[in-house]
């Protein structure tokens, strides 16, 4: 099994899902007392946060690029970037490293086409919702047509993401708002919905919703396990 190396800590509430999801994952596909190898370069947040408000994308890149050569420089076999939001700079960090980086995209994308649907809806930062890259990579790559709720409905989920989520607080009104801007992107054609901030999954489930949930984090976590499993040379 190969080395995943893990840039996380954007929150570490969600980087600990990660560090689950990938463990539970290696144990369902090799049994015994396999577990998954990781290494993992946590982030200050508030860092990246304050480089996010600012819009200085360009330090908040140098930041999780000079995580991503740390990794390689510690054998890391891959990079992960633990959060859709800063897959805006996933460019800059793909070109810093030798390493592939997995991008969470293609696991999203895979899984939807898996079910063949067309059209979906996206709930994530606002930076994720506007923004092209991680909407127009999906739209482009896999031929989707991504939705995304009314403007202040966008305000009411990253406001949740960032002042509650991130800071571990779970707030059942809350929960009730994303279901129903769920619901609404349904009546404007939503065939299922993707989670698209890694936050997002402690607040609202599969079992809360009638249409298909897309968790980016289980998604990304179980790809880059895959692809650890299947770079063992005696796999290829």
């Amino acid at each position: 099994m190969k080395l995943i190396g893990i840039i996380g800590g954007m929150s570490w509430e969600s980087s600990l899902e990660y560090y689950r999801i990938m463990n539970e994952t290696v144990k369902k596909e090799l049994g015994g007392w396999h577990s998954a190898r990781v290494l993992m370069y946590s982030v200050d947040f508030h860092e990246i946060e304050a480089h996010q408000r600012s819009g200085d994308w360009k330090a908040a890149a140098e930041m999780l690029s000079k995580a991503a050569v740390s990794l390689e420089k510690g054998g890391a076999d891959m990079v992960v970037i633990a959060t859709n939001t800063m897959h805006k700079i996933a460019p800059e960090v793909t070109a810093a490293v030798k390493i592939p980086l997995v991008h969470i995209a293609d696991a999203v994308g895979e899984a939807i086409g898996e079910q063949n649907l067309k059209t979906v809806g996206l709930l994530g930062t606002r930076f994720t919702m506007e923004e092209d890259f991680l909407k127009g990579y999906l739209e482009k790559t896999y031929a989707l047509n991504v939705i995304t709720p009314e403007d202040h409905e966008m305000t009411l989920v990253h406001d949740v993401i960032y002042n509650e989520l991130c800071l571990g607080t779970i707030n059942p009104n809350s929960k009730r708002s994303y279901i129903d801007i769920i619901n609404k992107l349904e009546q404007k054609g939503s065939q299922g919905v993707i989670l698209g901030c890694t936050e997002i999954p402690l607040l609202v489930q599969q079992a809360d919703v009638g249409l298909p949930l897309f968790d980016t984090t289980t998604l990304h976590a179980k790809m880059a396990v895959e692809l650890a499993i299947e770079m063992e040379p005696e796999n290829q």
